[in-house]
């Protein structure tokens, strides 16, 4: 095979690396202990190399640009996973370490993964795990994730897709809206109630609602006065302070359920479930630190949930 990278052009890479992290071509000399012109001429000879420029340079600080940030995040983890395998093989990596970044939806961050990470910090304390939490689309390659929890199984064929649970879905309420307005006691009876919309922030169309006594668990389109948008969280929110009906996952409002604050409706008509998927790129070598939190989330989440919480019993008529 024709060689495409040299020592010096390792050692390039190395030193813009670096050099990003540190923000400054003086401290990533120092810690490199190599003068700052070779620091600046590593930089000069990938962008020759590139045919783009790596930073945006200014006679205090210096800045990555777009794509110098792509190319960072791109060799930070290929320098990573140099480093892993190298350890593997002299049997050095012994424990995991370093940063895992992964992207999940609202709900089920707050709800099942945020929760676990102190017992995974404690059986791996050299493993540092970076959150980010938002309903939209990431990309891998340009964001620089490990991994990604989303609803649906991806149409990429690039992606591992592996379920973590199915997760039922339950509409509730006030006991004080219910004594207002009415329990519904049909999927139809909705229409006459205040329906708690959510935007889909990937088609800004109304969620809907689904049901396993729908014809043909087909979705229900409901309506409402009050809408949200990018959390789903908000919608439990609003359906907690009395503003209408909503439809969300059994984890998100299970201690309502238990306590009282809320009462779930249409029971007969539920059961209905949506599932939560970890995905994380084919092609991509699995460092160790990565390995031990999909194991870790599979073995936490991918079991048979708890028995659902029974519905308190409400005077509304």
């Amino acid at each position: 095979m024709h060689r495409k990278f040299d020592d010096l052009l390792l050692g390039s890479i190395e030193l813009f690396c670096l050099a990003a992290e540190l923000g400054s071509f003086t401290l990533a000399a120092n810690a490199a202990s190599v003068t700052p012109a070779a620091v600046s001429r590593s930089v000069a000879r990938l962008e020759e190399r590139l045919g783009v420029r790596l930073f945006v340079r200014t006679t205090r600080q210096i800045r990555l640009t777009d794509a110098g940030r792509r190319y960072f995040e791109q060799c930070r983890q290929a320098l990573s996973q140099l480093m892993d395998a190298e350890r593997e093989v002299t049997g050095e990596q012994t424990t995991p370490a370093g940063v895992v970044r992964i992207s999940m939806p609202t709900p089920y961050g707050h709800y099942r993964v945020l929760p676990l990470l102190p017992a995974f910090r404690e059986r791996y304390p050299q493993v540092r795990v970076e959150t980010h939490l938002s309903n939209r689309n990431i990309d891998f390659a340009d964001e620089g994730f490990d991994l990604a929890i989303r609803g649906r199984a991806p149409a990429d064929s690039n992606l591992v897709a592996r379920k973590l649970e199915d997760a039922e879905m339950v509409v509730v309420a006030t006991p004080a809206y219910l004594k207002r307005a009415g329990v519904p006691k049909t999927i139809e009876d909705l229409q006459a109630h205040e329906c708690i919309q959510f935007e889909m922030p990937s088609s800004g169309r109304h969620l809907a609602w689904t049901f396993e006594g729908s014809p043909e668990n087909a979705d229900v389109l409901t309506r409402g006065s009050y809408g949200t948008s990018g959390d789903a969280l908000a919608g439990v929110t609003l359906a907690r302070a009395g503003a209408g009906l909503f439809q969300t996952y059994r984890f998100v409002v299970a201690d309502d359920l238990r306590e009282g604050r809320l009462v779930e409706v249409l029971r007969e008509a539920g059961g209905r479930t949506r599932p939560f998927i970890l995905l994380y790129p084919h092609a991509r070598y699995l460092t160790s630190r990565v390995r031990a939190f999909v194991e870790f989330l599979i073995e936490q989440l991918a079991k048979p949930t708890t028995p659902p919480v029974p519905a308190p019993r409400t005077r509304a008529h």
